[in-house]
């Protein structure tokens, strides 16, 4: 469902004084055919505009993709992850993979993992495995693939100043690709969860949704005039709500009842999300403080935003640990207290000494622990 994780340093960018020219263009769901290269259009009684204008301003920024692209030293396995340090390609199925982010997928389908064990109703037949196999399929590679493909589309001017060498900035996708690419991830996975409510036999269609409200948070997120990410504080939760309580909500109401306690809980514990979408903001400070996002880091500085992001992540699941332990469960308190410790020796190894430089390391050293106690948490609330 929605839609975290790819990092990059920057460095000095060059603007230019060219002569510049206004476009934009106009992706509609209305009941006509195609009418022009830049919009693709299905029956529906629904129109939905994604519309991008480009400023004068931005449209005179130069990149300098050779400069600052990774090249021939760039990875084939980090482009196909959608993560930093990745390859020049000129496959279009690899860059199509590439802007669904496959690094993102994991936390959303973990997040189905713990919803289902929080249900207390998941069993170990060939059916429940497949439902939860399409659920998974579901909230990553579809309803993520959509929200990172959506969230590179309306990024393509920062990324013109802190990616210059992604897909979309470096021109070797064109618009109407990207576009049919985000409306088929997207329709695909609100099928996918049609799907599921037939399945599991719901009366009141809830998997379908709960994916229609993650998809358009993740564009109001994303796209203009609302563009949450704009906004820090509230980009953020909704990213970490995104990434924790959707999945799990989706998991549990497949398998069983989503309860109230549980969809407070999990909104609690999406405040530790927050956290971990800070540590992303901090490779686009330069495209971020040019285009007039608000992120933690331009805000406050780089220096402060760092210990507001492990002080999200660290105090969120001390407080989840007290919770069950005055919910009577103390051996699942001291599970996640236990994997907090690991966290906390990352924080200062890794990331508090330098968030730019070691964020990949920090993430792939510490989420792991926090993912887990994710798990813990589901575990203790289904018995």
């Amino acid at each position: 469902m929605a839609s975290l994780l790819n990092m990059v340093s920057v460095s000095p960018t060059t603007f230019s004084t060219t002569r510049t020219t206004r476009t934009s263009t106009t992706f509609s769901l209305q009941p006509r055919l195609l009418q022009s290269p830049s919009s693709v259009s299905f029956n529906s009684r629904w129109r939905f505009s994604v519309r991008a204008a480009e400023t004068d301003a931005n449209e005179a920024v130069k990149s300098q993709a050779p400069d600052k692209a990774p090249g021939k030293d760039g990875s084939s396995f980090n482009q196909l992850l959608g993560i930093k340090g990745a390859a020049q390609e000129t496959n279009k199925w690899k860059i199509r993979l590439q802007l669904t982010k496959p690094v993102t997928w994991p936390p959303l389908v973990w997040g189905v993992v713990c919803g289902a064990a929080a249900s207390g109703n998941f069993h170990w037949t060939f059916e429940d495995v497949a439902k939860s196999i399409l659920c998974m399929l579901m909230s990553g590679p579809f309803l993520t693939g959509y929200t990172q493909t959506m969230n590179d589309w309306y990024d393509r001017e920062i990324d013109a100043i802190n990616e210059p060498y992604r897909p979309i900035p470096s021109g070797v996708i064109t618009e109407n690709e990207v576009i049919t690419q985000i409306w088929v991830l997207l329709l695909g996975g609100l099928t996918i969860a049609g799907i599921l409510d037939i399945w599991a036999g719901h009366d009141f269609p809830i998997v379908f949704y709960l994916a229609v409200g993650g998809s358009l948070l993740s564009y109001i997120y994303s796209a203009p005039p609302l563009k949450l990410k704009q906004n820090g504080w509230i980009g953020n939760f909704a990213l970490g709500a995104s990434y924790i309580s959707l999945p799990w909500w989706a998991g549990q109401a497949l398998f069983g009842t989503l309860t109230p306690d549980i969809v407070v809980l999990t909104i609690l514990y999406s405040i530790a999300g927050l956290g971990i979408a800070i540590v992303n903001d901090f490779k686009s400070i330069e495209g971020d403080r040019a285009l007039g996002l608000q992120s933690l880091p331009v805000a406050f500085g780089a220096e402060t935003a760092k210990w507001i992001c492990v002080g999200a992540i660290d105090i969120t699941q001390l407080s989840v640990a007290g919770y069950l332990l005055g919910a009577g469960k103390p051996y699942y308190a001291l599970a996640l207290v236990g994997l907090i410790i690991p966290q906390v020796i990352f924080q200062f190894k890794y990331f508090l000494k330098d968030p730019v430089k070691y964020d990949v390391k920090y993430q792939a050293s510490a989420q792991p622990f926090l993912v887990l106690g994710l798990l813990v948490t589901a575990l203790a609330t289904s018995h």
